[in-house]
C-alpha cells in the first residue's frame, strides 16, 4: 500500500510539473508573439513614413519633431503607471500605440542608413537577441545582481548620451554605442529571466498573467530596439 501511494504521489507531482511547464511555455510564447507584433508595427510605420517626403517634412521638419522624439518616453512611463488599473486588452492596445510612436521616431534611420545595412543589422540583432534571451530563459544562475549593475550602467549611458548631444563627439558616440550594445545584450538575458519568474508570482490570476505577458513583451521590445540602434550606429552603412 505504501509503495502504491508513493507511485501515485509521484505521478500526480509529475503531472502537475508537466502542466506547469506547458503553461509557462505558452506564457513565454505569448510574450514573444506580442513583442514580434510590436516590432512589425514599428517597422511598418518607420518604413512608410521614411518613404513619404510629406510625412517626413511634417514630423521632422517642424517643431513636431520634438513631440515625435519625446512621445515614446512619455507614453512608456504612462503605460507603466496605468498597468495595474487597466484590462489586458487595453494594455495590448497601449503596446500597439507605443510601437507606432516608436516607429515614427525610427523613421529617420531608414533615411540615414542604406536599406541593405538596416536589414543586415536587424538580422544580426535578432540573432544576438535570440541567443541571450534563450540563455536568460534556461540558465539556473540568478541574474538579479547583474541586472542591477546593468540598470545603473543604463542610467549612466543615458546621461552621457544627453551630454554628447551638446558635445557632438563622434569618438564618444562610438564608445557609447559599444557600451550600450553590451548593456542591452545583458539586459536581454536579465529581462527574460525576470519575465519567466513573473509567471511564478501571478500564475493564479489569468488577467494578471495576460497583463504581465504584455509588459514583458514591452521590456523585450525595448531591449531589441535599443540593441538594434546601438549596433546600427557602428555597423550601419550611411547613405552618401
Amino acid at each position: 500500500m505504501s509503495e502504491f501511494n508513493n507511485r501515485t504521489s509521484f505521478a500526480t507531482t509529475a503531472s502537475r510539473t508537466s502542466t506547469y511547464d506547458s503553461s509557462l511555455r505558452s506564457y513565454m510564447v505569448k510574450v514573444y508573439n506580442h513583442m514580434a507584433m510590436a516590432l512589425g508595427i514599428s517597422g511598418a510605420v518607420a518604413f512608410t513614413v521614411s518613404n513619404v517626403p510629406a510625412l517626413m517634412n511634417l514630423f521632422f521638419g517642424t517643431p513636431l519633431s520634438w513631440v515625435v522624439m519625446l512621445a515614446p518616453l512619455g507614453f512608456v512611463i504612462f503605460f507603466g503607471v496605468k498597468l495595474n488599473s487597466i484590462s489586458a486588452q487595453t494594455a495590448r492596445t497601449y503596446l500597439w500605440i507605443y510601437a507606432s510612436l516608436m516607429g515614427l521616431s525610427l523613421a529617420t534611420l531608414f533615411v540615414i542608413y542604406t536599406g541593405a545595412s538596416v536589414a543586415r543589422v536587424f538580422f544580426i540583432t535578432a540573432s544576438v537577441f535570440g541567443a541571450m534571451s534563450l540563455y536568460g530563459y534556461t540558465t539556473k544562475k540568478d541574474l538579479t545582481g547583474i541586472g542591477s549593475f546593468l540598470i545603473m550602467g543604463l542610467i549612466g549611458l543615458m546621461i552621457a548620451s544627453l551630454v554628447n548631444i551638446f558635445l557632438k563627439s563622434s569618438a564618444m558616440e562610438f564608445a557609447l554605442s559599444i557600451i550600450g550594445t553590451l548593456i542591452f545584450i545583458g539586459l536581454t538575458a536579465y529581462d527574460t529571466q525576470r519575465i519567466k519568474q513573473s509567471y511564478y508570482h501571478f500564475a493564479g490570476s489569468h488577467e494578471m498573467v495576460s497583463k504581465m505577458a504584455i509588459m514583458g513583451a514591452l521590456n523585450l521590445y525595448m531591449d531589441f530596439i535599443n540593441l538594434f540602434i546601438m549596433l546600427l550606429r557602428f555597423m550601419g552603412e550611411r547613405r552618401s
